[in-house]
């Protein structure tokens, strides 16, 4: 049998590994690819067979190279300034699944958001500069909207949150990542964790390294029941996330409860103060 180190290193191949809360046989088996299902309207592959291997009790759990990973994408990260994409996001609000998208203008330092929404609310401008107005998002609206000039919302305003489940300083790739980290981190602490590695999918046209954690019982430690993280391969950049809930019925598909996505990212363009200023002649302050 191989060792938990040698199971690791199989970045050829996608790789399931399971931990019972209690001592399993060993087991090895090869199968037929799983359906690749994403939550939302990405082109998405994983042609690769797939490897399972439940480990005894005992041994490193398996989230352990989902978090490396993570660390190595810090690493990249760290090299990031700033950046322009595409943000789109979905979000169960209420009982609404909702879809948001805009073009994005994040700075690591002083953390910085400039948004303008694309769908819905085509031309809506969002700013916020983290320690400057009062900590208050600028929000300017397009049609009648904009007869009430630029608005400046809290965090916590009812306007905001009715459309958002995070706050905005939750918002880039860094954040993203930080939330997964930690929620995997916590969950290393429980046995019934699943992780699958899939190493040809693609988001787009381009080529990802997925990871996926998922539980077979639910219980109140685990908010998610799978969880998702999209690497880009090529800059080990986090770029998508997804979170499905649990079904309420047995044998359905798992619901998706909020999905992230970065695209047409473009690293460290040299933001400056005015890409995040209301009086940028670029944007329809008034």
């Amino acid at each position: 049998m191989k060792s938990p180190r040698v199971i690791i290193g199989l970045f050829c191949l996608s790789i399931v590994v399971a931990v019972a809360s209690g001592p399993v046989r060993a087991e090895k088996k090869t199968r037929r690819p799983e359906p690749f299902a994403p939550g939302g309207d990405a082109t998405i592959r994983s042609n690769t067979p797939v490897e399972s291997t439940t480990i005894p009790g005992g041994q490193e759990h398996p989230l352990r190279e989902p978090l490396r990973l993570a660390a190595k994408s810090r690493q990249a990260l760290n090299g990031v300034r700033d950046y322009s994409a595409t943000f789109s996001k979905r979000e169960l609000l209420g009982k609404k699944l909702t879809r948001q998208v805009m073009d994005a203008k994040i700075r690591h330092e002083p953390f910085s958001v400039y948004f303008r929404f694309r769908d819905p609310e085509p031309g809506r401008e969002v700013i916020f500069v983290k320690g400057a107005n009062r900590d208050r998002l600028l929000i300017h609206e397009e049609g009648f909207k904009a007869i009430a000039g630029t608005l400046a919302l809290g965090m916590n305003d009812p306007q905001v949150t009715k459309e958002n489940r995070y706050p905005i300083t939750m918002v880039g790739m860094a954040a993203l990542l930080e939330t997964i980290a930690s929620q995997w981190e916590e969950e290393t602490k429980y046995g019934d964790v699943t992780v699958k590695f899939y190493e040809q999918a693609k988001l787009g046209d381009v080529d990802c390294l997925v990871v996926e954690s998922s539980h077979a019982q639910q219980r109140k430690e685990f908010r998610f029941q799978m969880t998702r993280l999209y690497f880009d391969k090529e800059s080990f950049l986090p770029i998508r996330a997804e979170q499905y809930g649990w079904p309420k019925k047995s044998g359905e598909q798992p619901p998706l409860v909020e999905e992230y996505t970065y695209s047409n990212i473009r690293l460290n363009p040299g933001l400056s103060d005015r890409d995040f200023d209301t009086r940028n002649p670029e944007y329809r302050y008034r």
